[in-house]
């Protein structure tokens, strides 16, 4: 069964707390919040105060998505408000270091990648990894179109894990909607980013009900 992890982005900031237990009620897994700082992608969206603001209002667990330059000179901050905390591959951050150093901190880490990086770039840190994200669009906007071509990295992926018997989940954002929900659980994503989909939905529990099904 897929795991939800819906991106609040995508939400009204003033209604966030009701909108926080909407999906504890429906039933997802986790909430995916995304950080982005101007430079490293060409948006800005927010940080730690607001996902601890976040934090204090939900016991979902918080899977944190860095998309900021150099993210090392953060982790500590985040790791904070963190259960999953995620920066990418392409961000200038030593990378097998960061991740040890998110795994020291007590979260669980996640690598990153576009979808102009080759699965094959992350596979000697896969063993450093609880989690792997798989942009399935460019990373910095909402409401893309899915790229197919992710699908073959998640595939890629997962056997590199299952030939060196990693525990790994494999997670996968953007433009997710029931059918690339099922083409990507079909390719081998345990993790499923779901934005405007699951938020522009007037019944999210029975949304999420039907996409965790698949």
């Amino acid at each position: 069964m897929a795991k939800i992890s819906p991106s609040v982005l995508t939400a009204d900031f003033l209604e966030l707390k009701s909108v926080l237990k909407e999906f504890e009620d429906a039933g997802v897994d986790m909430l995916h919040l995304d950080v982005m700082d101007g430079i490293f992608v060409p948006n800005i969206s927010f940080g730690v105060p607001l996902i601890k603001s976040v934090r204090e209002h939900t016991n979902l667990p918080i899977d944190t998505h860095l998309m900021i330059d150099r993210p090392h000179r953060y982790i500590e901050e985040f790791a904070k408000v963190s259960d999953y905390l995620g920066f990418h591959y392409e961000a200038g951050s030593p990378v097998k270091e960061t991740l040890l150093k998110i795994r020291e901190l007590g979260c669980k880490a996640c690598l990153t990648i576009k979808p102009a990086t080759p699965a094959e770039a992350i596979f000697e840190y896969l063993p450093y990894c609880d989690m792997v994200l798989v942009m399935s669009v460019e990373p910095g906007f909402g409401g893309q179109k899915f790229m197919p071509s992710s699908l073959e990295k998640v595939e890629k992926i997962k056997a590199e894990a299952e030939k060196r018997d990693l525990n790994l989940e494999i997670e996968i954002d953007g433009g997710i909607n029931e059918e690339t929900a099922r083409l990507a659980v079909k390719a081998g994503a345990t993790v499923l980013v779901a934005g405007n989909y699951v938020f522009s939905a007037q019944d999210k529990k029975e949304k999420v009900k039907e996409i965790k099904a698949l």
